[in-house]
Formats: structure tokens, sequence, C-alpha cells
């Protein structure tokens, strides 16, 4: 039931990384954009209208005539386009980013309100459905005209010549976010927070933003400041994005105060959230044609200790919440680190996916990075969600503040230059090269790590490198270690013998002498 539920309730955000998210010029000069009175804005004004908003009962945000927007599905959504002549911004230098609207629809049936700010006074954007261009008999033209819109994307900037077809982040449904990173491929996505995704009590929360103020950028070197105001059941805030078009793909700060209805279970600060299908590790017989399948393939932590720590993902048998204890951690990420075309061979450029790292710039405290891995048996489904959990309990009438950024990249920021990292993780049937192969209950493991100082490293006649390496049960025997053929890469094999059908955690990592030289490699291995 659970898989149930957070599918259903992350299909709004899965359902346009299957679509284009591209409008369209019109072909006609659409009539202005229509505003309402303008009025003084301030975040610290943000604030205190969420903390007002969280002393008061919930009330779940404007749905305007359901039976019209649960009709508006797949395929009529993909017929309502945003004419590109009237962005909001379209006035601005031509070094800015315009401003376009997503209309609403089946998976985003709820008004958010959008607000022009410019110079400390905001204007809210008046929906009307001639901003659209749409079919004369699309069910959409029966909304009302207070129907407002689902959610907004910002344009490249206008001196490229293609800005009316390229976008680069989008905000749409409930609190979730995306960005192209730095290979122009929308993937995973981020979320402002995440309630109870695995608590035991009560179902998944997803929180609103209600409302956005955004704020154009002076120039395209200068960001794009956005407002917005979160609201749900348990929780009110206010957040401020910083949202920066970079060379090497996005970055957008955050800064939230957060004001708490109710007791919270599990509070997820900094929610990423992917879909991982399979991969090299866990491809099973005959699932599918192609190789791989997924936005990201792994959890990346750099804790609070220093050391660098990567966890291959997987598409486990049931529900599966690892727990990542750290105090004051340098930051975390979901990656896709494997961009090679062929481990792929589709045409929908999974090896472009984004990576997005956080990068905590407050105090996190102590907590852990909470991973949770959902049964999955398609690619539409986002069944993969990473965030930091506070080990503080999320009391009601608390407040909380945080101040973090989401690196949207190809790989880390910071990446390690004093240990080598993962590049592939393979588990295939256990048993000593030339002899039968054993039963049940015997699996090979063999990874492989690259990059400084591995690719440097220069050994002494007959000197071997030494694995450490630890498991939750079971015993580990056959382990070697060897460069692998022309390649600076180096290999870890080892085999587990298991009993019962229990989850095994699994650690390693490559030394010389005392000296580390790899990240550490964790893994969860579920007999099957």
């Amino acid at each position: 039931m659970r898989r149930r539920t957070f599918v259903r309730s992350t299909l709004a955000a899965a359902a346009l990384s299957r679509v284009a998210l591209r409008p369209q010029q019109a072909h006609a000069k659409p009539p202005s954009l229509r505003f309402g009175q303008p009025f003084a804005f301030s975040f610290d004004g943000l604030i205190e209208r969420a903390r007002k908003l969280a002393a008061q009962p919930y009330k779940s945000p404007y749905k305007p005539m359901p039976e019209v927007t649960s009709r508006i599905d797949y395929e009529v959504h993909g017929q309502i386009k945003w004419r590109t002549d009237n962005c909001l911004f379209v006035d601005a230098p031509p070094t800015t980013y315009p401003v376009t609207f997503f209309h609403l629809g089946q998976f985003f049936p709820k008004s958010v309100k959008m607000h022009e700010l410019r110079g400390g006074q905001a204007r809210e954007v008046l929906y009307s459905p001639d901003y659209f261009q749409m079919p004369a008999d699309s069910i959409a033209r029966k909304l009302p005209g207070d129907a407002g819109f689902a959610g907004f994307r910002l344009q490249e900037s206008k001196k490229r010549n293609d800005w009316r077809t390229q976008d680069w982040i989008a905000f749409l449904g409930a609190s979730y976010f995306r960005t192209i990173g730095a290979l122009n491929q929308y993937g995973l996505s981020a979320r402002g927070i995440a309630i109870n995704t695995t608590a035991s009590k009560g179902p998944e929360e997803f929180p609103d933003f209600t409302e956005f103020y955004i704020e154009p950028a002076a120039t395209d070197k200068d960001p794009v400041i956005v407002h917005a105001l979160l609201d749900g059941p348990s929780i009110a805030g206010a957040y401020r994005f910083t949202c920066h078009r970079i060379k090497t793909g996005v970055t957008t700060e955050i800064q939230n105060v957060l004001f708490l209805r109710a007791d919270i279970e599990q509070l997820g600060v900094a929610p990423l959230t992917s879909m991982y299908w399979f991969g090299e590790n866990d491809r099973g017989y005959r699932v599918d044609w192609r190789p791989e399948v997924h936005d990201s393939d792994g959890l990346a932590i750099w804790n609070g200790a220093g050391e660098r720590i990567w966890r291959p993902l997987n598409n486990p048998g049931r529900v599966v919440t690892s727990s990542f204890l750290d105090k004051k951690p340098k930051g975390f990420g979901l990656l896709q680190r494997d961009r090679n075309y062929e481990h792929y061979l589709d045409g929908v450029n999974y090896d472009k996916r984004p990576s997005v790292w956080i990068e905590p710039l407050s105090d996190f405290g102590e907590g852990s990075v909470k991973l949770i891995e959902i049964p999955t048996d398609d690619e539409i489904h986002d069944n993969i969600v990473a965030f930091w959990t506070p080990t503080a309990p999320a009391k009601k009438g608390s407040e909380l503040r945080y101040h973090y950024k989401l690196h949207w990249l190809a790989d880390e920021p910071t990446p390690a230059t004093n240990v080598a990292h993962v590049a592939a993780t393979r588990v295939g049937r256990g048993g000593e090269p030339g002899k039968p192969r054993p039963p049940r209950g015997h699996a090979k493991f063999v990874v492989e790590f690259e990059g400084k100082p591995l690719d440097t490293l220069s050994l002494a006649p007959n000197e071997k490198l030494a694995a450490e390496i630890t498991s939750g049960s079971g015993k580990i025997s056959y382990v070697f270690v060897e460069p692998v053929g022309s390649t600076k890469r180096w290999r870890l094999q080892f085999d587990l013998q298991y009993t019962g059908n229990d989850p095994i955690e699994l650690r390693a990592f490559l030394k010389r002498g005392q000296q580390t030289l790899t990240e550490t490699w964790l893994y969860q291995f579920e007999p099957r």
C-alpha cells in the first residue's frame, strides 16, 4: 500500500520527465498579460504570513472544477501550449530569462498564484485561456476565469535564438521542481519538503507551494529570485530560491523557514526524488531489452567525519529505508555516474540525466541521510527518495530554518581528489573459476574503482593492494584485487556465502598499508 500511495503522489512530478517541457511560439500575438493591483512584498513579510498560516486550521488549495481538470489528461494537456510572445518579463533586457506558465490538468489540478516581483512590489498574474494555444473544442476552455496556473518555468536567455523552445527550470506539482542540469536533460526532481514518506503512522503528506513571487535576473549572469509560500496539513513555510544558470549546469540556493502545525514523525529536509528500475548490479533476466534504465544510479555522501561514501541504488522486493547517521554533513546527493550511452541504448537520454548534490550552508546538526527504495516494474514510477532527517523530534509549534544549495551538475561539485570513486558494481553467481558453481547461497561481487590516487599508483615488485571488507552476516571468501586490463581502473572481487532471505549490509574499500585509496562502497544485498 505504501508503494501505491507514493507512486500515485509522485506521478505529477514523474509525468513531465516522459514528455516535452517545451512551449510553442504563437502564430498571432496574444493579448497582453493582465495583473492584479501592486502591493509591497518582502521575504520577512512572507515568513510572517507562513507563521500566521501555521496557527490556523489547514485549508486545501483551490481546485477549480475537478470534473473538468480530471479530463485534461496526458494527451489533452499536451495540446495546451503557452504563447511565448507573451511571456512574463518578455519586455525585460534581452539577456534575462522569460517566464512561461503551466496549465491546470489531471495531474496538476490545484491553482497556484503567480506574481511578478519588481522593486519590492508584487502583482499577481491573472489567468486567461487566451494566453495558451489550445484546440477550439478543448475541455480546458470550460474552466472559470479565476482558474489560475499549475506552475511555471524559466526559459533560456532571450539572447539565444532557441529561447522559445528551451527552458532550464520548472516548478510544477505540490512542492516539486526540476532543472536540466549540465547536459540539458530533465531527470530527477527536488521538493520543498518531505513528510512521513515511510512513517509508521498515517499517510505521506505532500504540502503545496501555493504562491510564487518571481523576480527577474538583471542579466543572464545573475540569478532569478523566486519566493514561495508552502502550505500543508502539518506545516507551513516561506522559501527563497536563488536560481542560477551557470556554464556547468544549474544551482538553486534555498533558504526556508518552517512552522509546524502538528507533530511530524518523519521530516525530510532537502528531499530528492528519482527513478531506478535496473542497472548493471541488479538486472533481472529478460526484464527489458535495454542494459540499464535509471535516472540515478547511486547515493553519494560526504559525511561530517570526512568519509566519502557511495551506495549503489537497488530495486528491492519490498520498501527499504536505509539510514546513514551523521553530524554536520558536508553534502550528499543522488548521482548519475554512468555517462556511457552504450549502457542505455535508447532515445530518452538516461546518460544525460542530471546529478544533484546537496550542500548544507547552515548547520544541519545531528541526524541521518535517509534513502528510500520502493519496488517498481516500470520506468514511469519515481521510486527513489533521499533526504536529511534531523534527530531532534519535529514537534507542533516548532520553527525550523534551513539554508542549503542544490547543484544540478554532471557530477559532484567537489569530487574527492584523495580517494578514487566507485565506477561500477556488478553482482553474479559465486564460485571459484574453473570449478563447478555452488548451489544457491553464494554471490560474487565485483566493484571497480577509478580516479586519483589509483590512476597514478606505482607499486613495488610483488606489492599488492588490500581490501577492507565487512559483512553484516555470512562469510566472505575468494577476495582479490587487480588492475582492469589497459584501463586505469582497479577491481575488487569477493564472494559472499549466505543463508536465509534477510538483507545483508556490505562495506568495502581499497587500501595500501594504512592508506585508504578509495571511497567507501556500501551495498545492501537482498537474496532473491
